[in-house]
């Protein structure tokens, strides 16, 4: 009878070990310590992780769940993780990765002095009138981050919040104070907001609302959070019309219109750039000295992700063909300037260059010098790396299933992925990669300063590591993680366990 409970336990945790494969086809985990080099001598390695698939495994960290975005602070202190269906934002020590502290989206609708006073841009039409609910109170899905006055701010906009099923109504944007960790101001926003980016100067944050078709631009000159404010909010060519349902859900990641994601302001902060996921797709451009959206450049691949600008290139990474394509800022510019806002407002521009990188190219970043550009593969669950003098993939490195969002550290040192998931499998996983250069990268003012916090992570011991605590829209890229998803997930591992058992037994009385 015992060798029979054995035997039967060996079996239920092999039909148990089973599951991923039979579920989530495809699904990465690297080992810590997975390392890949190149002949030139750039070398990319896994040094530790946060994650929430596997309590045995390294990292465990129960606060990951379905992560969005990372953020490393300017001075290289600290990073911060937006889990979007964990509802917080979680801030991690740079030199241990320990946890420091954790925010919770969370709100009863008793926050009154948080709020700054309604700009009047933004109606609730299906919430907050006769049924009598309190729309200050919910819980906010974080999407992406960026800092303001100098790394002391980091803004969060929400992907909803929790009661609007469908976004359709105003979301909102809660603002951190990095010093204390803790929210000092709350702002409303539009429907759906997901890229959010902050000018040179320092005085304007640009919202990207992917729900609708608008772009909020927010006066953020003062020193004192009691004096933002929103200033303007422009359309894209029209405010798409959301009239959706209040009880069912339904899939707002494609047909949103033009899906507006990637947003950049050029260094002169003379335009603003919005890459167009959805739609007839290209990139929106906004003259922030007029306050006019001028029209749509068009002439890249479709599916634009994310932008970035560096020395004088700007750069797309291209979601549903896994590309980066890159082009002069000025012969962009000079195409987006034969548009008017009125009867020209799409232009076509050529001379791209393009590198494949890998299957569902996501957020993208650049190293210190420009060099190389990284980039988080969704569909491949790769970190890639290019040359950005030859745009030549040169390098890539299998990254916890499915990433989506990345950043760089000031000095190049690391990279931080974040591993969203899907249903079934794969994510709610934040990778972090020390990153070794041919040649020394320039050391920015900010690199400096966060070369002088103390950083040990690249020598992690294993305690170390074990105590660390699709083609128009982005698909699963936004709410995968559900519930529901889960448990059709465990679901599907309880009828494999059954069914083996079943036969076991069968088996157990023939013999």
């Amino acid at each position: 009878m015992v060798g029979y409970k054995k035997s039967v336990s060996v079996f239920v945790l092999m039909c148990i070990m089973s599951v991923p494969c039979v579920y989530g086809q495809g699904i990465v985990h690297p080992s810590i310590g997975t390392e890949v080099s190149t002949p030139e001598g750039l070398k990319v390695r896994l040094v530790g992780r946060h994650q929430q698939y596997a309590m045995s495994m390294d990292g465990w960290d129960e606060d990951i769940n379905s992560p969005k975005s990372i953020n490393i602070h300017p001075n290289g202190s600290k990073y911060y993780v937006n889990s979007l269906e964990g509802c917080r934002t979680i801030a991690y020590d740079m030199a241990t990765h320990k946890k420091l502290a954790v925010i919770n989206h969370r709100f009863d609708g008793s926050e009154k002095e948080l709020w700054a006073k309604p700009s009047g841009l933004y109606n609730f039409t299906h919430y907050g009138g006769s049924d009598g609910l309190n729309v200050n109170a919910f819980m906010g899905k974080p999407v992406e981050s960026c800092f303001t006055h100098g790394g002391r701010y980091l803004w969060v906009p929400y992907y909803r919040r929790t009661f609007d099923i469908n976004a359709q109504d105003p979301s909102a944007i809660a603002v951190i104070d990095t010093e204390k960790d803790c929210i000092i101001r709350m702002l409303e926003t539009g429907p759906l907001p997901k890229m959010i980016a902050t000018s040179h100067d320092g005085k304007t944050v640009a919202v990207a609302h992917w729900g609708n078709n608008t772009v909020a631009l927010i006066d953020v000159s003062s020193s004192s959070p009691a004096d933002w404010h929103h200033k303007k909010m422009l359309v894209v060519d029209y405010i798409l019309p959301l009239n959706y349902s209040t009880t069912v859900s339904v899939d707002r990641d494609n047909g949103s219109g033009y899906a507006l994601r990637g947003t950049v302001f050029t260094p002169d902060d003379r335009y603003l750039l919005v890459g167009c996921m959805g739609g007839t797709g290209g990139i929106a451009v906004i003259d922030l000295q007029n306050g006019k959206y001028l029209g749509r450049v068009k002439g890249m691949m479709d599916n634009v992700r994310h932008l970035v600008i560096r020395d004088g290139n700007l750069y797309l990474s291209i979601n549903a063909a896994g590309c980066i394509q890159k082009i002069k800022l000025d012969d962009f510019l000079q195409a987006a300037c034969r548009m008017d806002g009125a009867n020209n407002k799409l232009v076509t521009v050529g001379g791209w260059q393009t590198c494949q990188v890998g299957k569902g190219a996501r957020t993208i970043e650049l190293s210190p010098s420009g060099r190389y550009a990284f980039a988080a593969c969704n569909n491949a669950s790769k970190l890639c790396v290019v040359d950005t003098r030859e745009m030549k993939l040169i390098t890539s490195i299998n990254a916890d299933s499915y990433p989506v969002g990345l950043d760089i550290s000031e000095d190049g040192r690391y990279v931080i992925i974040t591993s969203q998931g899907r249903s079934g499998g794969g994510g709610n996983a934040v990778d972090i990669f020390e990153i070794t250069y041919p040649e020394p990268e320039p050391i920015t003012k900010e690199g400096m300063a966060a070369l002088n916090v103390k950083d040990d992570a690249s020598s992690l011991s294993d305690a170390d590591s074990s105590a660390m605590a699709d083609s128009a829209g982005e698909g699963a890229d936004a709410e995968s993680a559900t519930a529901k998803e889960y448990m059709a997930y465990a679901g599907g591992g309880l009828a494999v366990i059954l069914v083996g058992l079943l036969a076991y037994k069968a088996l157990h009385k023939k013999g």
